[in-house]
């Protein structure tokens, strides 16, 4: 799927934001490096091969945060939703859904981006929330000091609270993307998604303002049925 969003609540505002989601495309999942303690102390990686071959489905976002608890709430709601739907159990902590993070930041004067810096290894929403802002305030610093923001791979350290350097950043090309040769092509026309879309059920989101309407109850206590 292209072009999609998803709207977020935020309740100290009580304002409505809509993320764009550029794409949701599936893929195999990749291994895994460990490290002996944190990655920049580890004397060596290892490669854990154990998930390889896993189908995943990857959504991408437009660049639409505005702040790193928008990306918490964004995750939270994600995270209910494949839970209700039985796409997978939504634990962070062992890898059934994960979160890549990209971090620019926009020139004040022309809106553009700036030059970004993916965040790995978060396995929680605090650790979203944590590692973006560490990531903000960073690049924060290096433009104050005139240093310019390289683009790169960078791990959160959990226990030290940083992110440090993995690796530069590679370009679309340098990943190889190559088609599955084993899988025929799928055609989905308007009757498949139209029979899809009636099979499934009432989202949490749909059933809780359901409850409010209909049964004038407060939202808070919708937000617990």
């Amino acid at each position: 799927g292209i072009n999609g969003y998803m709207e977020i609540s935020l309740p100290a505002s009580k304002e409505k934001r809509r993320i764009g989601i550029t794409r949701v495309h599936i893929e195999e999942d990749a291994g895994k490096l460990v490290h002996e303690g944190d990655i920049a102390s580890s004397s060596y990686s290892l490669v854990d091969y154990n998930r390889c071959g896993i189908p995943l489905a990857e959504i991408v976002t437009e660049p639409d945060f505005r702040s790193p608890e928008e990306a918490r709430i964004f995750l939270v709601k994600l995270r209910s939703i494949v839970q209700h739907l039985g796409v997978c159990d939504g634990n962070m902590e062992e890898g059934s859904m994960r979160c890549d993070a990209n971090v620019s930041l926009r020139d004040a004067k022309t809106g553009a981006l700036g030059i970004k810096a993916e965040i790995k290894n978060m396995n929680s929403f605090r650790a979203v929330k944590k590692a973006l802002q560490f990531e903000v305030d960073r690049q924060k610093k290096l433009l104050a000091e005139g240093i310019k923001i390289i683009q790169e791979t960078r791990h959160w350290d959990e226990s030290k609270n940083i992110t440090v350097s993995m690796r530069s950043k590679e370009e679309a090309h340098d990943y190889r993307y190559f088609p599955e040769p084993d899988l025929l092509p799928l055609k989905v026309d308007l009757k498949m998604t139209d029979e899809i879309r009636k099979s499934l059920p009432e989202l949490p989101e749909a059933r809780r303002g359901r409850f409010i309407k209909n049964y004038q109850i407060p939202e808070y206590d919708a937000e617990i049925l």
